[in-house]
């Protein structure tokens, strides 16, 4: 085989993983940003709200929207429980889902209403163990609770491991530019594409 013929076969093997590569980041930044603004709440065994920062046993102000949000669902009586989730990331002291717990106790759940869930690291670990919480309790069905733009990802976490799940971003997450919502939801497809190959 000659040179010119190799470096021909190398280039077009080269172009057809390209254009799979591009057709895969077009395909689930579709999923992304259809499913970020579906609200999908209906009757479920529980609400899962997904951790996001906390500062010094306060939920930051991405996860407060996250928490009320929550909360107004449990009101409507969507679940009788709710499941905070998030480990203590660089805080020692504090837990995102030990803050997220006592901000809904706070504003009047009663605590034998919600399950703190403290030892995740990441939102794959997250989905994991809100999945053996839900198991352990003999539930199946839930209701999750994140920023529009996670909720494709959250959903699929929690699908793979036998959870049927219904998403409810928090209400007006809003972006100052497309640039912006576009870059987040650019990184929300490597994300997802790094936990489906398992990195």
């Amino acid at each position: 085989m000659s040179s010119t013929l190799r470096r021909r076969i190398w280039l077009r093997l080269l172009a057809t993983l390209l254009a799979v590569a591009l057709a895969w980041i077009v395909a689930i930044f579709w999923f992304v940003s259809r499913q970020s603004w579906q609200d999908e709440s209906r009757q479920a065994d529980a609400i899962v709200v997904f951790g996001a920062a906390e500062y010094a046993g306060h939920p930051s102000p991405i996860y407060k929207a996250r928490l009320d949000h929550a909360y107004t669902l449990f009101l409507r009586g969507f679940a009788p429980l709710i499941i905070t989730s998030g480990g203590a990331a660089d805080d020692p002291l504090f837990t995102e889902g030990g803050v997220g717990r006592d901000y809904l106790v706070a504003r009047g759940v009663p605590d034998d209403r919600i399950i703190a869930e403290t030892q995740s690291s990441d939102t794959s670990e997250s989905a994991s163990r809100i999945a053996n919480i839900l198991r352990a309790n003999h539930l199946r069905t839930c209701v999750a609770v994140s920023d529009g733009y996670h909720m494709f990802r959250v959903k699929q976490m929690l699908t793979q491991q036998g959870i049927v799940v219904y998403a409810s971003p928090r209400p007006d997450p809003r972006l100052p530019s497309r640039w912006q919502r576009t870059k987040v939801k650019l990184r929300e497809v490597m994300s997802y594409t790094a936990w489906k190959l398992g990195l």
